[in-house]
């Protein structure tokens, strides 16, 4: 989300840092290109008119055009409306009471019943107990996938105990009750367009539950009728939050600018991925820099203090320090980096690393999947003493992994790259941060 935009502002901007000093015609052309970028993002035509006129009224002020400094300042002017255009603050939810109820709406594929298992996997993180409620009874198949959701997360799942979805869900509030669950998370049903029939049952449930939050359930790819969908709902059942699904797809951001400013209700997660764990809390201050091209390190280091192993990397530290890394140690690594997601999305996080996030494609992951597969396909004793790998186990490891012997030596000659480098860096810890930080170990 975001690619294009980000590097149509992202050049835009370089060209005022650029210039030892402005004009108000400087900053006009640059508005200009920001609008027509905007606008081609997909960003609701109100909420770019109100974003530039904001900027263009704090930029063109004496105590930016007569700075030493003007470009960079008009980047953080850009940055701070950007921000305030999606929010200003990170929001988070309210689930005080015990059970508190969550209850997820929005139209058919916007992808409620993986944000429903998505949610149930934080919170149950967290250390809360959450139960599922499969309330789309008009669909079979959306039970059967929260059902199946359910059991890989070790999570209950209420469903079939009633046709009526409002009687279906008191009854799974009675379920939770007895079952000293505190949060109840309600899959509710969509249609493929906004109907009658769809609002009369959201109404019922709620007024079965009075939940804490009515989070609408958005598909980024969708754009400005992400944003009219949530209008329509506001309108009619009243939200708390809005979750932005499938944000790692092909979507322009349009959706992600326009919703606040629209519905007045903040975007409280974005999802971004199709795996359990890829649902990111929506901060607009750090989605403002990422659009920017500032990155986001902030998130980045959220995700690997969350996903991986701290003793594990304590144990690498004292094996780097002995120069004792070896091709199990090199697995490990690549495992844990697995679970940050895919290339492109880490790269997007890392300052000045758009561009290249942008390049990255599917052959990234599939390089890492040969790796792993190569790696995986070694016995632990040849990942243990590489030196052993000569041109007969070099044979079976290819047809173990489904690659060639090519790419088993390209492999071969990454690692000792790597262990070269981490070698050097080893040596220098004294007179540094690395690799202890670095690596997530305290």
């Amino acid at each position: 989300m975001f690619d294009s935009l980000s590097e149509r502002l992202t050049t835009v901007l370089k060209r005022l840092r650029g210039k030892g000093a402005l004009t108000e015609a400087d900053v006009s052309a640059a508005l200009r290109e920001i609008r027509i970028a905007l606008l081609e993002a997909d960003v609701n035509y109100k909420v770019v008119k109100q974003l530039i006129e904001k900027i263009r009224v704090r930029a063109v002020g004496a105590d930016v055009l007569e700075s030493l400094t003007p470009g960079q300042q008009v980047v953080a002017i850009v940055r701070d409306e950007l921000t305030e255009t999606m929010g200003g603050q990170r929001a988070s939810l309210s689930l005080d009471r015990r059970p508190s109820t969550i209850l997820l709406a929005g139209l058919q594929g916007s992808g409620k019943t993986t944000s429903a298992a998505k949610l149930a996997a934080m919170l149950k993180k967290d250390g809360r107990k959450p139960v599922l409620v499969a309330a789309d009874v008009h669909r079979p198949a959306a039970i059967d996938q929260l059902e199946s959701l359910g059991r890989d997360l070790e999570v209950p799942v209420v469903s079939r105990l009633d046709p009526d979805p409002a009687t279906l869900v008191r009854l799974a509030v009675d379920w939770a009750e007895k079952h000293l669950c505190d949060v109840i998370i309600v899959d509710t049903a969509g249609r493929l367009h906004l109907d009658e029939d769809m609002m009369n049952e959201l109404e019922e449930i709620e007024s079965v539950v009075t939940p804490d939050e009515t989070l609408l359930v958005v598909d980024a790819m969708t754009g400005q009728e992400a944003v009219n969908a949530a209008a329509a709902f506001e309108e009619r059942i009243g939200l708390t939050g809005v979750i932005l699904s499938k944000a790692d797809g092909d979507a322009r951001g349009g959706a992600a600018l326009s919703i606040q400013h629209v519905t007045g209700k903040p975007i409280v997660y974005i999802g971004t991925g199709e795996r359990v764990d890829r649902l990111e809390p929506f901060h607009p201050g750090r989605m403002a820099e990422r659009i920017l091209g500032m990155g986001d390190v902030l998130t980045l280091i959220e995700q690997a203090e969350a996903q991986m192993d701290k003793s594990k990397a304590e144990e690498l530290v004292q094996r780097i320090r002995k120069d004792r890394f070896t091709l199990q140690d090199f697995l490990d690594q690549l495992e844990e980096m697995k679970k940050l997601g895919p290339v492109s999305q880490i790269l997007e996080k890392l300052p000045g690393a758009a561009k290249l996030a942008g390049r990255a494609s599917d052959a990234d992951d599939e390089e890492m999947k040969r790796t792993l597969a190569i790696l995986r396909s070694m016995t632990v004793e040849e990942r243990l003493h590489a030196s052993i790998i000569g041109g007969s186990r070099k044979k079976r490891i290819a047809r173990g992994s489904g690659t060639t012997v090519r790419e088993v030596n390209r492999v071969l000659s990454r690692f000792e790259e790597a262990k070269r480098a981490l070698k050097l860096m080893g040596g220098r810890r004294g007179k540094g941060r690395f690799p202890a930080d670095l690596l997530g170990a305290s």
